[in-house]
């Protein structure tokens, strides 16, 4: 059995948001660029599937679509594990984009990990494109993924409660927080050997490019704290039910 992780690159989630001037354009000066949570949280639970005995799993094979600044991204993810990467050589313009170009690669693996969105643009629509293009069945919103024997058990939440479905392979699964517990962090060992690894380069394919931003906006400031003791009562309740609004 394969497995194919799909391996966004996004901004560290503490980094502050800029844009240039025109606010047509993300300002990358100075970001720190991490693997997409969600899509780190697969790769961890792909790592520990490969380690259960029995489970069949032969390889792992981690891909994105980046321009070369992403490999550092990638080699992140054979550091944690995965036994090779590829990189399509785009910037990813939109979720058809991507995943057009992903469908390249995505096919011939028994089971493919998509994150349920990127922390970035929060599209949450690459994983399902994705299955339709290659034209396996997906599932969303999983958290828990076993495999037994020829078959996946998956766990997905939905609206007030969770289901449990069996599928035959090959599968795509779109897992949300809770497919693993934490992120596995890379070991020193696991980091030299990321360093010999292969790491395959490929050229992006003509697609449609549907969706375009005109302009960025930040979302606005929030108010200053204001803070009350406990003898002015008065004070509180009128913030709280003419300024709040929340009495």
């Amino acid at each position: 059995m394969k497995i194919l992780v799909l391996i966004g690159n996004v901004p560290d989630t503490t980094t502050k948001i800029k844009f240039n001037a025109d606010k047509t354009a993300f300002d990358t000066n100075g970001v720190q660029w991490i693997i997409n949570p969600w899509d780190e949280l697969a790769l961890t639970r792909a790592m520990e599937l490969k380690e259960t005995p029995g489970s069949g799993v032969e390889s792992v094979t981690v891909a994105n679509v980046g321009k070369q600044d992403t490999e550092a991204t990638l080699r992140k993810a054979l550091a944690i594990g995965a036994d090779k990467a590829i990189r399509v050589d785009s910037e990813p313009k939109d979720a058809f984009f991507v995943a057009s170009q992903l469908a390249q690669v995505a096919k011939g693996y028994d089971l493919v990990f998509a994150g349920i969105e990127a922390s970035d643009y929060n599209g949450s629509a690459v994983g399902g494109m994705l299955a339709e293009m290659i034209g396996i069945q997906s599932v969303s919103g999983v958290s828990n993924l076993q495999i037994e024997g020829s078959k996946a058990k998956l766990v997905r939440e939905i609206e007030g409660g969770s289901q449990t479905v069996s599928l035959d392979f090959p599968l795509l699964a779109i897992v949300q927080k809770g497919i693993a517990k934490e992120p596995r962090i890379p070991a020193m060992r696991g980091i030299m050997m990321a360093r010999t690894k292969p790491l395959e380069v490929i050229t992006p394919v003509d697609t449609d490019i549907r969706v375009s931003f005109a302009s960025f906006d930040l979302p606005p400031a929030k108010a200053a704290c204001k803070k009350f003791t406990e003898d002015q009562v008065n004070q509180l309740v009128h913030a709280l039910r003419d300024e709040a609004k929340v009495l």
